[in-house]
């Protein structure tokens, strides 16, 4: 499902980001990626969204090499990955439904199964009685699940999410978490930067450790 080959990652400020990354996630499979800050996780997960691309090497997400795809293609892969981040990336001015909608009006749904996926969304994690609430009104924890109904709205097969608990007491932490194993058990591969080793220590997933660029 994904698949780094030999993948470095070169700023234009000569920081070399990655380093000669190589390794596979099975479809459906869940792992975490860890590490100090600095090293490389942030860069790691946006060359699968290619919101960057690999200086060298190639990265492979559901058969298609990423280094190959053309531009105008990329917005149409990123409809099949799921992106949740740490400071949620909600528009504020826009109701719970409406930040859920986002996605699919984009992928041009008609409005009935807007108003049935955003709903069904929103009741997977645990808010379908706020959906006509703004952002500001709700606690960070129901931010970030608003954040995780948005990325899963479109059913992608692919769920990434950068330090998505950073933000979070422990016991928030472990209810987002077991959000996404709940969504690898209905198919999705789930791939999660983090770095709370005592929670993820506490789950049974493969993790991958970066340390300067480099596969640890």
């Amino acid at each position: 499902m994904i698949r780094f080959s030999e993948v470095y990652k070169r700023y234009p400020n000569q920081h070399e980001a990655l380093s000669g990354l190589s390794f596979e996630l099975e479809k459906g499979e869940m792992a975490f990626l860890t590490g100090h800050s600095g090293a490389g996780k942030s860069t790691l997960l946006k060359l699968i969204a290619l919101i960057e691309r690999s200086s060298h090497g190639q990265v492979w997400v559901n058969n298609q090499n990423l280094t190959r795809l053309p531009k105008w293609k990329i917005p149409y892969y990123r409809r099949k990955i799921g992106l949740v981040f740490q400071d949620h990336n909600l528009l504020h001015d826009r109701t719970v439904f409406d930040n859920v909608a986002l996605p699919l009006i984009i992928a041009g749904e008609n409005h009935r199964e807007i108003g049935r996926r955003v709903r069904a969304a929103l009741d997977k994690v645990g808010l379908l009685g706020k959906e006509r609430s703004l952002p500001i009104a709700l606690s960070g924890g129901e931010q970030q699940r608003v954040g995780i109904a948005r990325a899963v709205v479109n059913r992608p097969p692919v769920l990434l999410a950068d330090e998505p608990t950073g933000n979070l007491d422990p016991d928030l932490s472990r209810e987002i978490m077991f959000l996404f194993e709940q969504f690898n058990q209905v198919g999705a591969t789930v791939f999660i930067a983090s770095h709370d080793l005592e929670l993820i220590n506490s789950m049974s997933h493969r993790q991958i450790t970066l340390h300067q660029g480099r596969l640890a």
